[in-house]
């Protein structure tokens, strides 16, 4: 019997990873092991080879990849520190050792096994062994997760409230900011204390636009994606999502941002009760593996004019304190003020000089300051879009 064939035969069986032979890739495999005459095997060979171009041209990575990605109840009981069937365990062991030998699969396999052939597209493989590097992964699970968690950082919510990875995620870096450093640092100690299960925050970002509230928070969940953060974005207009959001995350052994950008509400808002309940910990709305970080513009969120506080509420005075009770269920507030000229022109000397303007230093900052003067504002925003406008 071929290589091909025992590979194949293995796979067959299958039954806690049995879930990964859906895939486009395992698909292909089976029809070329299905196939009979050369001309058949050729054509679904390019097939499975076109499979493996798709995810990166290299057999052994792409594989792994989806061994990662795979939710099977073996891994679901190692992150629930349930007792693991005998069996199962016996399972797992053969698959994975079967899942190393198709990831070693060359090319010259296919060429021997279709025989008689000039040419056929090459791929890469590498050296592996899946059973040793998946004993780490679920020893460490807290930290690595699984399915759709165990490859992306970002993710959002559809309209169904299920949770879906962002693709072209932003990759903001904490090394890409330039100023606030007080107000990041204070983001990053605590969500470190998070990971750490110590006491943390629900944190309020607050304050000007453009001065890197957002992109503080998604940095600082690219920074922290190995030690086991994750982030998930929700609208303000899905926050009635939020318990079933909520519900998926809570049995998973990863930390989770929920993060809502922009946050702001009008009286009589739904969405309002909702993000209050989940804050003040209601058990049907809040998970212990979760913190919520929000921005806005607004330091009490609520939006409200000088007629609706003058208003014919008897109790008004209560009222009041239930409109700006929302921003005292966050733990830790925090302030990104507009920047002051020197800031302002310490971050575009650093821009530039990451860019390689060369420019006078006094012209830089003379037309820099015009630049802010026409947009009414300083900010690290308008700052990169000065630089942008140079480049």
């Amino acid at each position: 019997m071929s290589k091909i064939k025992e590979v194949y035969s293995e796979l067959c069986s299958f039954c806690v990873l049995r879930e990964m032979l859906n895939k486009p890739l395992f698909k292909a495999f089976f029809d070329y092991a299905s196939a009979t005459d050369k001309n058949d095997k050729l054509n679904k060979y390019g097939a499975f080879v076109s499979e493996i171009y798709n995810g990166g041209a290299n057999l052994t990575a792409l594989t792994r990849k989806l061994l990662f990605e795979n939710e099977n109840i073996f891994v679901k009981l190692i992150s629930q520190k349930a007792e693991i069937n005998k069996n199962i365990e016996i399972s797992i062991i053969r698959e994975l050792n079967s899942l190393t030998a198709f990831a070693s699969l060359t090319y010259e396999d296919f060429f021997n096994d279709i025989g008689n052939v000039v040419f056929i597209p090459r791929y890469d493989i590498e050296e592996a062994n899946l059973l040793e590097e998946y004993k780490q992964r679920t020893k460490n699970i807290e930290k690595y997760g699984y399915g759709i968690f165990a490859s992306n950082c970002m993710f959002s919510v559809n309209e169904n409230g299920e949770i879906m990875p962002i693709e072209s995620a932003d990759n903001t870096s904490i090394d890409s900011f330039i100023g606030y450093k007080t107000e990041r640092q204070r983001v990053i100690d605590n969500t470190l204390a998070f990971l750490q299960n110590r006491p943390a925050a629900n944190i309020l970002l607050y304050g000007d636009a453009g001065t890197g509230k957002s992109s503080t928070v998604k940095a600082v969940a690219n920074h922290l994606f190995e030690s086991g953060i994750r982030l998930v974005e929700i609208r303000k207009n899905q926050l009635l999502l939020l318990p079933k959001v909520m519900g998926e995350i809570s049995k998973n052994p990863l930390k989770f941002i929920i993060f809502i950008d922009d946050l702001s509400f009008n009286q009589n808002d739904d969405n309002f009760s909702m993000l209050k309940a989940t804050l003040e910990g209601s058990a049907s709305a809040k998970a212990k593996n979760a913190v919520i970080y929000a921005t806005s513009n607004r330091r009490h969120i609520v939006k409200e004019t000088f007629g609706e506080r003058a208003g014919d509420d008897i109790h008004r005075n209560d009222t009041v304190q239930e409109t700006l009770s929302l921003s005292e269920r966050f733990g830790l507030t925090i302030l990104f003020a507009k920047p002051e000229k020197k800031l302002y022109l310490e971050i575009i000397h650093e821009l530039a000089e990451r860019y390689g303007i060369t420019m006078d230093a006094k012209e830089l900052e003379t037309k820099a300051e015009a630049f802010a003067l026409n947009r009414g504002y300083r900010s690290a925003r308008c700052a990169e879009q000065f630089i942008d406008s140079l480049l």
